[in-house]
């Protein structure tokens, strides 16, 4: 089984899958230890090499700026512990995880605007768009509450790992325009952020509304000419 081949040929199926997970798991979860110690680490490393497939035709340049990326968001989040975790490493983990979804999302991007067609892979890319912008949001909200003062109400604080929970949460809701106003940004510089982070989704999905129609015209167009 030539798994190097599998992964690129279902890329974004598994990218997607990973992202979910990564998102999503600790709604399965009850002891949020062994989801920092243990689960964190490894959704890290999944979702490292379920992404291995995007980047399988760039240059290596690329893929060692991907490596190192990829080595900062496994190795910091671990080293919270046996290390009390500071706002300096607390924005450290921030900052490589917001390089680390952007550069994903800019080459799911790339892709989503190449080809003429509908199939599956777009599908697919497309909610692993939809699922990385609310990554880079939930990091630059992290990054927002460990660095300003009093950002957010109603986020629970019990720990590093509730507050990122719940930034999760916010970040998804807000993303999808929902909004139910239990957690809400409290200064200027949350804000102005969670503004930015809802025009973003709804930038995208506009965006993605329209590539998509342009694609199926252009598929049904060549079919027709056939």
């Amino acid at each position: 089984m030539n798994i190097p081949k599998i992964l690129h040929k279902r890329k974004y199926e598994f990218l997607l899958a990973a992202l979910l997970i990564h998102l999503f798991i600790a709604v399965l979860l009850y002891d949020l230890d062994f989801y920092t110690n243990i689960i964190w680490p490894l959704n890290m490393l999944i979702l490292g090499i379920f992404s291995l497939g995007i980047f399988s035709e760039k240059s290596r340049m690329q893929l060692i700026f991907k490596n190192i990326l990829l080595a900062l968001i496994i190795f910091l989040p671990i080293s919270i512990i046996y290390l009390k975790p500071t706002p300096l490493m607390m924005e450290l983990i921030n900052i490589a995880h917001i390089a680390f979804y952007c550069y994903i999302f800019i080459e799911v991007l790339r892709y989503l605007l190449k080809p003429s067609y509908i199939n599956s892979d777009i599908v697919s890319a497309s909610a692993c768009g939809y699922l990385l912008l609310i990554e880079i949001g939930i990091f630059s909200m992290q990054a927002i509450y460990y660095g300003t003062t009093n950002p957010f109400k109603g986020i629970d604080t019990t720990s590093f790992t509730t507050i990122y929970l719940d930034i999760v949460y916010f970040c998804s809701i807000t993303v999808t325009s929902i909004g139910f106003g239990d957690i809400v940004p409290s200064n200027h510089y949350a804000k102005l952020a969670t503004s930015i982070l809802g025009i973003a989704g709804q930038f995208y999905s506009v965006v993605l509304v329209g590539i998509m129609i342009s694609k199926y015209t252009s598929e049904t167009g060549n079919s027709s000419k056939k």
